[in-house]
């Protein structure tokens, strides 16, 4: 049943509310879910976001690896983009925060700054989603809280690491926690939520990508977790499609739902699970947010 969302309040934050908006490729293709529900959110909550008009791919995630002229060179003109823009800029692709960061952190350099092809201008703030919602948490209330709704949050690998470019700790960040209960879920305390699940090897090599994420899946059911939620569209597709490979020789089967941040705030500022796409996923989280009355 559709529910009635939570109509676009004033802004909040007392900061910053208009932001440019690097999508990235997986959000405009297969993960278009994240997309969709962070924009909704972001409606909801009274931060405009513009997307940055002709973006380009970052090198998310080989380029890093092959060229360091297109490590920075792809992400410099993004970058070059939102300061011609004037507004921070903000991504939810984890992937994506990670090279716009360390490209904006290495264009400081002169030397580099000409390597990536004269990225002229102020170079303005890289930020994650997380970290724009982190920001406007005191001021954020729920048009349906999801009390009942145990979570584990994975932050994986490129949000926590390296620390020049970090959201957060890099053993126990919190700020997604933050925002599971602000919104009455409840953050479970677990070991893996910064481990490395196999990030861009599901096809080269599908069965390190198995084992890793296996492992973190096979932790979050451990502390009763009844869903994983994620904020990188590499560490969802490792966690949600790979599941049913994992038996066997892995050491069992584990069925745990993985969902992306955005999608669980989605719920409890009203919208619908159809609205924000959480039908899309291999493994189906409709059951579980169903057992305590979320869908």
């Amino acid at each position: 049943m559709k529910q009635e969302a939570r109509a676009p309040s004033e802004k909040r934050g007392g900061g910053q509310n208009t932001f440019s908006y690097y999508p990235g490729c997986a959000l405009k293709s297969s993960a278009r879910e994240y997309d969709i529900s962070a924009r909704l959110c972001c409606e909801s909550l009274g931060i405009e976001l513009r997307e940055l008009a002709d973006w380009t791919c970052c090198g998310a995630s080989s380029a890093h690896a092959t060229s360091d002229v297109l490590a920075v060179a792809l992400p410099g003109k993004d970058l070059h983009a939102a300061s011609e823009a004037g507004y921070p800029l903000v991504t939810a692709c984890a992937m994506c925060f990670s090279r716009l960061k360390i490209a904006a952190h290495e264009t400081a350099d002169m030397a580099t700054r000409t390597l990536a092809g004269d990225v002229s201008g102020n170079i303005v703030p890289v930020m994650h989603l997380l970290e724009v919602i982190d920001s406007r948490l005191a001021s954020l209330v729920p048009n349906k809280g999801l009390a009942g709704l145990k979570v584990a949050c994975f932050y994986g690998c490129l949000l926590v690491r390296p620390k020049a470019v970090a959201i957060d700790d890099a053993e126990n960040p919190q700020v997604m926690d933050r925002l599971m209960r602000t919104i009455g879920a409840e953050p479970m305390p677990w070991a893996f939520k910064t481990e490395c699940c196999g990030a861009g090897l599901p096809l080269a090599r599908p069965d390190i990508v198995r084992r890793l994420s296996h492992r973190i899946l096979l932790s979050a059911a451990a502390v009763g977790a009844d869903c994983v939620a994620v904020a990188c569209p590499e560490c969802h597709a490792n966690l949600d499609m790979h599941q049913a490979g994992m038996g066997g020789k892995h050491g069992g089967e584990v069925r745990v739902p993985v969902v992306y941040f955005t999608q669980l705030l989605g719920l409890s500022l009203g919208f619908s699970p159809y609205e924000l796409h959480l039908d899309r996923h291999m493994v189906d989280p409709l059951p579980a947010l169903s057992s305590k009355g979320l869908a």
